[in-house]
Parts: C-alpha cells; sequence; structure tokens
C-alpha cells in the first residue's frame, strides 16, 4: 500500500528533497503530492513522474488546507516559517506526524503536550542551520561525554556562500538563500554570547565589526559575525557549564567591514516605507541618506560620509553595486530602505544558472580530559551543481527528507514538538547525509580556547 507524503511548499530548498522522494519511491511504497501556490513553476519531469501529484494549494484556504492533509500519512512544510502552525494544528488535528526545517516558535512549542498525547512526532530544525549544525555538535559532544570529558567551550558557524569557481565579484558573495534574509540579518535584538565565562553583547550597529576569523583546510580564511543568540541551545546541547559558547554567520574576509557602510547608512532599516519609492532611481535612493549639499555629487558626499578615500576598495565594492546610476530605477511601491537595497544587491548577486554555491561549516569544541584541556575542529564543505540544484537546497532538502522516511519507518518515534539533537534522530541521519557527500572533517589540535586576537573592532 502507498503511504503518502504530502509537501506543502516547492521554493528554491526542494529540488534534492522531491528527488529524494520520487528516487524512492518505488522501493519505499511512496507517493508524493506536492501542494504549491504556484504549481505551474513545477517541471514536467516532476509533474509526471507517476507516483506524483502536483496540485494548486493555498494555505489560507481552510477547507482545502484540511482535506488535502487528512489524506497524507506525514506532512513536510516547507512554508515560510509564520505559517507552519496553521498546518500544525491541522497535523493534531488529523493525527499526523509533521517535519519542517524551520526554528521552533513559541506557538509551536505550546502545542508539544497534544503532540506527545497524540503519540505524533513533530520534528523541526532539520535542515542545514538550523540542523546539520545541531546533529554533527551533538555527535561529537556526545562523543566527549561518554569519554568522561568535560565541555568548556563550544563555537559553531555556518556560511551560504558563492563556489569559489564563480567568486568572480569583490565582495565575494552572492545570494543562495533567501535575500531578505541576508539583508536584514542581526536586526531586532543584541547578539549575545560568552565568552570565558563572561556574558558579551554586541548592539546591531556594531554587529559587523565585531568578526571571528577561521581557516577551513583547502578554502582558505573566513570571517563570522555573531548569530543574535547564541544562547539559546544552551540547555538543549547541555552547555551550561561552557566557558565559551559562540555561534555566528560565515562570510569571506572582508564581507562584514563593507556590509556595516549599509548598517551606517541606515539601508537596511525594514521599519518605515520610503515616499515615491517606485521610480526612484539608484541614485536618487542612495542620495535620500546623505546630507544635502548644493555643490557635492552623490559620489562626493558619500566617501565623506563614509570617511572612505577614492582609491579604498571600500570604495570599489560601491562602485560595483552601480549604487550611483541615475539609469536604473527602483519598481517597487512604498518600499522600506531594506526592501530597495535587497532589489539593488540582487541585481548583482543573483546566481547565473550554471554558476554554484557553497556551504561551508565550522566547529570548535574545547574540553578537559583526565586534567588536560584538548580542542576538536570539524569542518563541512558542500558544493552545489548550479542555480536550482544548489548545496543551500541540498543541505536543507535531505535532512527533511530522509528524517520523514525514518518516521514513516518507525526508526524515528519519539514523540513531541523537537529538533534533532537525540542519537535516535542524529545518528542514522547523518549516516545517510554521507551516501550524498555530506561528510564533517573532525581533527584533533592543540587546546587555543577562544582568541581575542581574532575579534576585530
Amino acid at each position: 500500500m502507498l503511504r503518502n507524503i504530502l509537501l506543502i511548499g516547492a521554493g528554491k530548498s526542494t529540488s534534492f528533497l522531491i528527488d529524494y522522494f520520487l528516487n524512492k519511491s518505488e522501493e519505499e511504497n511512496l507517493y508524493l503530492t506536492i501542494g504549491d501556490l504556484y504549481p505551474e513553476n513545477i517541471s514536467d519531469k516532476i509533474r509526471s513522474h507517476y507516483h506524483c501529484t502536483v496540485l494548486e494549494l493555498d494555505i489560507f484556504n481552510d477547507e482545502n488546507r484540511i482535506k488535502t492533509i487528512k489524506q497524507a500519512d506525514i506532512v513536510v512544510s516547507m512554508l515560510p516559517p509564520r505559517l507552519h502552525i496553521k498546518v500544525a494544528k491541522d497535523c493534531i488535528a488529523h493525527s499526523k506526524h509533521l517535519v519542517t526545517a524551520s526554528y521552533v516558535s513559541d506557538e509551536l512549542k505550546e502545542l508539544d503536550p497534544s503532540v506527545k498525547e497524540k503519540g505524533l512526532v513533530f520534528m523541526n530544525e532539520i535542515g542545514v542551520d538550523p540542523g546539520i549544525d545541531h546533529m554533527s555538535a551533538m555527535e561529537i559532544l556526545d562523543d566527549i561525554r561518554e569519554k568522561e570529558g568535560k565541555i568548556i567551550l563550544f563555537e559553531s558557524f555556518t556560511g551560504g556562500l558563492v563556489a569559489p569557481e564563480n567568486d568572480n565579484n569583490l565582495w565575494n558573495y552572492k545570494f543562495t538563500w533567501n535575500p531578505r534574509n541576508v539583508v536584514v540579518a542581526g536586526q531586532g535584538g543584541t547578539a549575545k554570547f560568552i565568552q570565558e565565562g563572561t556574558y558579551k553583547y554586541i548592539p546591531y550597529h556594531r554587529l559587523f565589526r565585531r568578526t571571528e576569523f577561521m581557516n577551513i583546510d583547502g578554502y582558505g580564511k573566513f570571517e563570522a559575525y555573531a548569530n543574535r543568540d547564541s544562547l539559546k541551545y544552551r540547555s538543549a546541547y547541555g552547555l551550561d557549564n561552557a566557558l565559551t559558547l559562540y555561534r555566528g554567520t560565515m562570510r569571506r574576509v572582508g564581507f562584514s567591514k563593507a556590509w556595516n557602510m549599509f548598517v551606517q547608512l541606515g539601508l537596511t532599516d525594514d521599519n518605515y516605507t520610503l515616499e515615491n519609492s517606485e521610480g526612484m532611481s539608484y541614485r536618487e535612493f542612495i542620495n535620500l541618506f546623505l546630507p544635502y549639499s548644493p555643490t557635492d555629487s552623490v559620489e562626493l558626499k558619500m566617501r565623506h560620509y563614509l570617511k572612505i578615500d577614492q582609491d579604498d576598495i571600500m570604495w570599489e565594492k560601491l562602485m560595483e553595486l552601480n549604487l550611483f546610476d541615475s539609469h536604473k530605477i527602483i519598481p517597487l511601491q512604498n518600499a522600506t530602505p531594506a526592501q530597495v537595497l535587497q532589489y539593488i544587491l540582487e541585481d548583482s548577486w543573483t546566481l547565473k544558472e550554471d554558476e554554484k554555491d557553497m556551504i561551508v561549516m565550522y566547529h570548535k569544541f574545547g574540553y578537559e580530559l583526565n586534567g588536560k584541556k584538548q580542542q576538536i575542529d570539524a569542518s563541512l564543505v558542500v558544493i552545489g551543481k548550479d542555480r536550482t540544484y544548489t548545496a543551500m537546497a541540498k543541505t536543507v532538502g535531505l535532512p527533511v527528507a530522509i528524517a520523514t522516511l525514518l518516521i514513516l519507518n518507525k526508526k524515528i518515534t519519539t514523540p513531541g514538538v523537537q529538533i534533532p539533537i537525540t542519537k535516535e534522530v542524529y545518528q542514522p541521519i547523518l549516516a545517510e547525509l554521507k551516501e550524498y557527500g555530506i561528510t564533517f572533517k573532525a581533527k584533533s589540535v592543540p587546546y587555543l580556547g577562544y582568541n581575542p586576537d581574532s575579534v576585530a573592532g
């Protein structure tokens, strides 16, 4: 008897996810139903597969949503995070397991008693970050603890970047994920972490000038800026007594300093709309944030405001984005500064059809064992195939797909709203990910602790 998997939302991160289900449909007796608001965007190859149905699904149409969920054995929601709650409540009402790649919201957490009461598995944060970061970290943390080691330091960083062979702009960056998340990164709160037993805080206006550096074997030097709350998983990871706990986002060296120019200008602000944004030129947009001068050009005002010279690489980075072009027009009505900036950056930073992206992840573990301080460094690099089969889609979609099948096959059975931090979950998923080339390289190195010299600004 065929088992029906319902996938709600078939966006950029679902190429590997869909292929996984369809490739295993025969041997695992799977039938995939894909519900999306724009089904016409799904390829004919997928539509014509004999173990697949593609249908239009508006998540706000209660009748259709409930009817479709009732017909499924398990639901995979790849919707925007705020919409998962609608699906989750239906899954409880009709006793369906649920898998998402998104962070566990407070609303979803409140459903935990009901999920457990029905014996359902609601697996969340099972993408790349969050997801592979949780699983790969817990595997090593559990191994250290089993040897009776005491964890004193944990740092974890992830970046979605352009592959080296397509790294051809001065920013060493292109969009490989939701551009909006890049533009508004770090907003909405002060970054918080622990360094050598002391709480540290970085306000947004300083976030991109406080970076830590790391080297990845074969791929060179990277930098990372702090995530908003590095302490979010402190208890879940069993790190309440760790002296250093720091999580961040990786970029190539120099990106953060350059991005900070946008922050200082106010271009990343998403809290108000601009009058007459539609029809405005890139040049006019930039001029909105600079002082009035009857004589100075926009370029000169910009250099004075940011205190950079014409021969500074920072200036070259701004020029590369065509920010002062009076012929490039913004088509957005009532847009926020962040929305306009996103539009301008997409003009320059969108991957071409045959270009590849790259996922980079790095963990540092410091621990005491038999009275001696030791350190393990672990890193992961995944290169995409093209703009459709990206490294981002691979590292998000495959863990979601593998977890879904494990739940269907009753290999993951612990009920509740959860994240992938138990052996029941991470061991089989990490083992299967290795078959797809998603493998961490771990090595023991001399203990360095938290290096204050690596922090700029």
